[in-house]
């Protein structure tokens, strides 16, 4: 027992400050940092601290010391968000679709979609994985898209086992575009996005970042970029922090979110 603990320490003269509304850090509460007067919602917590996303889209992260944040330009200390399940059927998948409370994974269709690369297919399982397993949709990795008249070819789409591919770079005159030109079928669909790499996908606001920096031709690109953003010249652990720092559609760019919804309705429509 502290034998001090009914003292009141505080100088003769001075008032000891009011204890402040200590308010749970809930996505979607809006506050306003009183240092930086940067005004934004809670969109998620971690450890000791706060990222807060304002009107224009723009990220920020801050400690969550007392005494530093506003609400209706009141103080109040954050505390950590309170654990809570959303109400039956109103919960949401980080791809934004209707939750399915204890759905279990479909038996895998005949259909597939294919990505390039094994950094491709953990984003896509990370933000669409709940509705892959209601669908029934697997979705696998190539090394590459050299070959991929040949990887159509030898799947052999048809009308119950459609098939999807996402290509990066896809954009009029590259290499891939070409080669998507060559696959063709009622039963296979090619889309892709405009980025030279899936990292890019990833909204640089989620990262902390302004944007993704540009790398002269020639270098590898995500060398490249951990080299400019100051970052271990790890790629493996690279992607793990980008990874980490994707938690729902949101945090993806809208030339990404728009091929991979395409994709999963072309795999699942109806025979």
């Amino acid at each position: 027992m502290d034998r001090y603990s009914d003292v009141d320490l505080t100088p003769p003269g001075r008032r000891r400050p009011a204890p402040l509304p200590r308010v749970p850090a809930d996505p979607g509460l809006v506050v306003e940092d009183s240092l930086t007067g940067f005004c934004g919602a809670v969109i998620r917590t971690e450890g000791t601290t706060v990222t807060l996303e304002d009107r224009f889209g723009r990220h920020r992260v801050f400690p969550m010391e007392p005494r530093r944040f506003l609400i209706d330009g009141r103080p109040v200390d954050l505390g950590p968000p309170r654990a809570s399940r959303p109400a039956e059927g109103t919960g949401r998948t980080a791809s934004g679709s209707v939750a399915v409370p204890g759905a279990r994974a479909r038996v895998a269709r005949a259909g597939r979609i294919y990505v390039e690369g094994r950094h491709d297919a953990e984003l896509v399982e990370k933000v669409w994985g709940d509705d892959l397993r209601v669908e029934g949709v697997v979705v696998e990795y190539l090394s590459g898209i050299d070959d991929l008249p040949a990887v159509v070819e030898e799947f052999a789409p048809a009308a119950g086992a459609r098939l999807g591919v996402l290509v990066d770079h896809l954009v009029p005159g590259s290499k891939e575009s070409r080669i998507a030109a060559a696959v063709t079928g009622p039963h296979v669909l090619v889309a892709g996005h405009p980025f030279v790499d899936i990292w890019q996908a990833v909204k640089p606001s989620a990262l902390g970042i302004r944007a993704w920096p540009v790398i002269p031709p020639g270098q590898d690109w995500k060398t490249g970029v951990c080299r400019a953003l100051g970052w271990p010249p790890d790629t493996a652990a690279a992607w793990r922090r980008i990874r980490a720092a994707v938690r729902t559609w949101k945090d993806l760019e809208p030339d990404l979110l728009g091929p991979v919804e395409h994709l999963i309705d072309h795999v699942t429509a109806p025979e």
